[in-house]
C-alpha cells in the first residue's frame, strides 16, 4: 500500500514539473493586444512644407505575451478597408518621447504600452479620409512565423460633416475609446503647428 502512494504521488510530481516546464520553457505563445485607447486618422506630425502632409494612423495600446517566456514581434501594419478598396499602412513607427522606426520589439508576458504610428509606402501612394465605414486591421509577424496574424479589428465610422473637416490638411480625426459606452467617440482636431526658434522666425519673416 505504502509502494503504491509513493508510486501515486512520485507520478504526480513529474506531471506537474512536466505541465510547468512547458508552460514556462517550451510554450511559445502568442502575442495579443488590447484595445487601443485613440485612434487617430491624419496628418503626419512635424514640420509643413508646401506639399500636404502624409496621412497615417496613430494608436496607443498594449501588447502583452500568452506565455511568460515571451515573443518577439519583428514588424506590425495597419490595413485600412473602406467599401472595396483597400489601402495598407506599412511603416511602422512606435516609442514614448522619441520616435523610432519599428524593427523588433520583444513583449513578455506583463506587455510592453508605446505609442504605434503607421505611415503610408513612401511610393507616392496618396489617400483621403472620405466619408464612409472603415474596418482597421492590426497585423503582426512574430519571429519565427512566416505569415502576419491579425491582432486586433474595429468598425470606425466618417460622418460628412467630419469629412468635410478633414479636407483641411491640418485637421486629423480622434476616436476616443469610452469605457462606458464600450464604443470609440469621434471628434476632430487641428494638429499643432511646429514652434520655430527666434532666429528662423526672423529668417522666415
Amino acid at each position: 500500500m505504502a509502494d503504491t502512494i509513493s508510486i501515486i504521488t512520485a507520478t504526480l510530481a513529474l506531471a506537474i514539473s512536466a505541465v510547468t516546464a512547458w508552460l514556462t520553457l517550451f510554450r511559445r505563445g502568442t502575442v495579443r493586444m488590447t484595445p487601443p485607447t485613440v485612434i487617430f486618422f491624419g496628418p503626419d506630425g512635424g514640420p509643413s512644407d508646401d506639399r500636404d502632409p502624409s496621412l497615417k494612423l496613430y494608436l496607443r495600446t498594449l501588447l502583452y505575451a500568452t506565455s511568460k517566456r515571451g515573443r518577439i514581434v519583428e514588424s506590425m501594419f495597419v490595413r485600412l478597408r473602406r467599401g472595396e478598396s483597400l489601402q495598407t499602412f506599412n511603416i511602422w513607427v512606435l516609442g514614448e518621447d522619441s520616435l523610432a522606426r519599428g524593427s523588433g520589439i520583444f513583449v513578455g508576458e506583463n506587455g510592453v504600452v508605446c505609442n504605434h504610428h503607421f505611415l503610408l509606402p513612401a511610393d507616392g501612394t496618396r489617400y483621403e479620409f472620405t466619408a464612409g465605414t472603415y474596418d482597421v486591421e492590426v497585423y503582426c509577424t512574430l519571429a519565427g512565423s512566416s505569415q502576419p496574424g491579425k491582432l486586433f479589428s474595429v468598425r470606425l465610422i466618417i460622418d460628412t460633416e467630419i469629412a468635410e473637416q478633414l479636407k483641411n490638411p491640418d485637421m486629423g480625426l480622434y476616436f476616443d475609446w469610452g469605457p462606458e459606452s464600450a464604443r470609440y467617440h469621434p471628434h476632430v482636431r487641428q494638429r499643432s503647428k511646429p514652434v520655430l526658434p527666434d532666429f528662423l522666425k526672423a529668417l522666415a519673416g
